[in-house]
């Protein structure tokens, strides 16, 4: 039920909540990924074939070196200071730059294809990031009992899996309820993160050293083979970056920002340093240098800290994870999908049923399977870093045709950031055939079901369209004839468009002969921003002739709102509708698709589609219509 996009400013302002409140929530779900990165980054860059990567100082300088300026230009500056400025109306992730950018280019052009393209497929790779993250994340650190209780050794995989369970059963009580617990958690895991590495930095301050570019340009001169082969793992650091972006509608940009400066940054630095400096004072640490940060007596209590801040990793991705789906299923991409909402005061705020058990289902499978986040390393970084490449090349079309940059400007953006990028790209080539084809599988999978939803709609739309006569002249039909009965009551027929006449409508004329007395055609329309406010929600059309009581109302929806039609038409009424609602029945027609030899599909993209459609979400649930008096009527596209 759902026409083409249009355009409307959205008033008042997206996030609700104290600047304080809204920078604890944010390091409760924004985070959690970027933030437990030190539990594995360091230690695998170290495992890498075998321990090619040596605890030299000029190693070490030269590692740490690299993820200190992958973080400073990928997260502080690409990502903070140029993606989440990005916003489609308070909203984030890879698909509402994309349709922000298309907003901006001239439809049917190149460029319009080619940035829902990348933002179909970035989409898809943030999917199969989402898979990854909580398996690595929770396995890091419940492996940390290899150092705090080595006889639970043989626990590590049943501990991980219950605690998977845990998360992602929580997940209807919504992101704010969860990021109101996990704030204050990541709180003290990032003061945590930076008074273990302080505490090593204070012994040896010759460490701080370590953070001027140089000895990453030494390290690349000296040893360009080494340092190529560790930048497999430094990006490792920089995952969570994307999440940023995905998850900004549940905050807004200004809380993460802070949250990012003032505490998750400057923590996150003085670990890195501090895990270099326990490596270079004992070479044995580098095969868990975070663990190893803690004196004996506090091993354990890390463990459970660690335990929980990469819950909170997992939480990132996840919400990431609800926003980009419901984002592919308002822009035509992806079927309807079962969205409920958590919080009265912030839409972004969403629980996806299908989403989350799916996940669930990817994330154990992947535990189960890989056993060990070393092992999962290996299937880390190439979505990742894909995903950046993408993301930097989306932005700059974005800026070419919104923002109006200059080609000089635009060059030195795309240059800069695309080829940092590229080389972390690189550099996790060799980890398509170690698992690294797990999440291009995913991504490949998901694109391939996204691009087929939305050609299929557009011939489907097109074929119904054909069944349907025009509106006027199903009018001029109903106003010429006497042999139809008009009975007291509100019929409500939800359809696409106001130009041709819901079957739904034609059938219960066809089959019934009567009309009733008020007779009102809605139709939703999903718009090229996030929300819209209710000032500007309605629009009724009495199609030219009030007095035969037919009229025609669009509701219009940001991409990230749920068409509540009930609650539209009260808005309709309070504008001047002639409309009982406690009295009005609901017609729904139902399109019943069969696969024939028509071109337009490929069979098995047919197949696809019709499976697709027949798991959407029920339009009754999807539209909030009273199940007691609503009733679906039937047809038949062949496609």
């Amino acid at each position: 039920m759902t026409s083409a996009p249009g355009a409307v400013e959205r008033d008042g302002s997206t996030h609700h909540g104290g600047a304080a409140g809204l920078v604890l929530a944010a390091l409760g779900v924004v985070f959690g990924d970027i933030g437990t990165s030190p539990l594995y980054a360091l230690r695998t860059v170290f495992a890498l074939d075998g321990g090619i990567v040596g605890a030299s100082q000029e190693d070490v300088f030269g590692v740490v070196s690299m993820i200190f300026w992958s973080v400073t230009l990928v997260v502080s500056i690409k990502y903070i200071g140029f993606i989440l400025r990005a916003d489609n109306d308070g909203e984030g992730g890879i698909m509402s730059l994309a349709h922000l950018t298309r907003r901006s280019v001239r439809p049917g052009g190149r460029r319009f294809a080619l940035a829902m393209i990348l933002g179909v497929f970035g989409g898809s790779l943030f999917f199969g990031d989402s898979l990854i993250t909580p398996a690595i994340s929770v396995l890091s650190a419940v492996e940390g009992l290899r150092v705090a209780a080595p006889a639970l050794s043989d626990y590590i995989v049943p501990i991980a899996a219950v605690i998977v369970v845990v998360v992602f059963s929580v997940q209807r009580f919504g992101t704010h309820s969860v990021g109101r617990f996990f704030g204050p958690v990541m709180v003290v895991w990032f003061l945590t993160l930076g008074g273990l590495g302080l505490w090593h930095v204070v012994q040896d301050p010759e460490v701080l050293l370590a953070l001027s570019p140089h000895h990453a340009a030494l390290f690349v001169l000296d040893r360009p083979f080494v340092a190529f082969v560790a930048m497999g793992a430094v990006v490792l650091a920089i995952t969570g970056a994307e999440a940023l972006y995905a998850d900004m509608g549940h905050f807004g940009r200004p809380p993460i920002a802070r949250a990012w400066f003032l505490l998750v940054f400057p923590c996150l630095t003085l670990n890195y340093l501090g895990q270099a400096q326990l490596v270079m004072q004992d070479s044995h640490e580098t095969a868990n240098p975070f663990f190893h940060l803690a004196p004996g007596w506090a091993q354990l209590p890390l463990v459970v800290l660690a335990t929980l801040a990469t819950i909170i990793a997992s939480q990132a991705v996840i919400s990431g994870a609800f926003s980009v789906a419901r984002q592919a299923e308002r822009l035509g991409f992806f079927p309807r999908l079962t969205v409920r909402q958590t919080s009265e005061s912030s839409g972004g705020q969403i629980y996806v049923p299908s989403v989350n058990w799916l996940l669930f289902a990817g994330v154990m499978i992947l535990m189960v399977t890989f056993r060990d986040s070393e092992r999962l390393a290996t299937a880390y970084g190439v979505a990742v870093t894909l995903d950046l490449l993408l993301t930097t090349s989306l932005f700059s079309v974005y800026a070419v045709a919104a923002l109006r940059w200059s080609t000089p400007k635009v060059v030195l953006f795309a240059g800069v950031f695309g080829t940092v990028e590229l080389l972390f790209f690189s550099a996790n080539i060799a980890k398509v055939l170690h698992g690294g084809w797990l999440p291009l599988l995913v991504a490949c999978t998901l694109a391939t079901v996204m691009t087929t939803w939305g050609r299929g709609r557009e011939l489907v739309t097109t074929r119904r369209e054909k069944l349907e006569m025009p509106l006027s002249t199903f009018l001029d039909e109903v106003a010429t004839s006497t042999k139809i009965l008009r009975v007291p009551g509100t019929a409500v027929f939800l359809h696409p468009n106001a130009e041709t006449t819901p079957l739904a409508l034609r059938e219960n004329l066809q089959h019934n002969h009567v009309l009733h007395d008020e007779v009102v055609i809605v139709t939703t329309q999903s718009l090229n921003v996030p929300f819209v406010p209710d000032s500007e929600r309605v629009v009724v059309d009495d199609l030219g002739n009030p007095y035969d009581h037919v009229s025609h109302v669009l509701l219009r929806y940001g991409f990230s709102q749920e068409p509540d039609i009930p609650a539209g038409l009260a808005i309709a009424r309070d504008e001047g509708l002639d409309i009982d609602l406690d009295g009005t029945t609901y017609f729904l027609s139902r399109i019943t698709v069969h696969q024939s030899q028509r071109p337009g599909m490929h069979p098995w993209r047919k197949r696809l589609f019709i499976a697709l459609a027949h798991n959407a979400a029920d339009p009754t649930d999807y539209f909030n219509l009273p199940l007691g008096r609503t009733i679906t009527m039937g047809a038949q596209v062949k496609l």
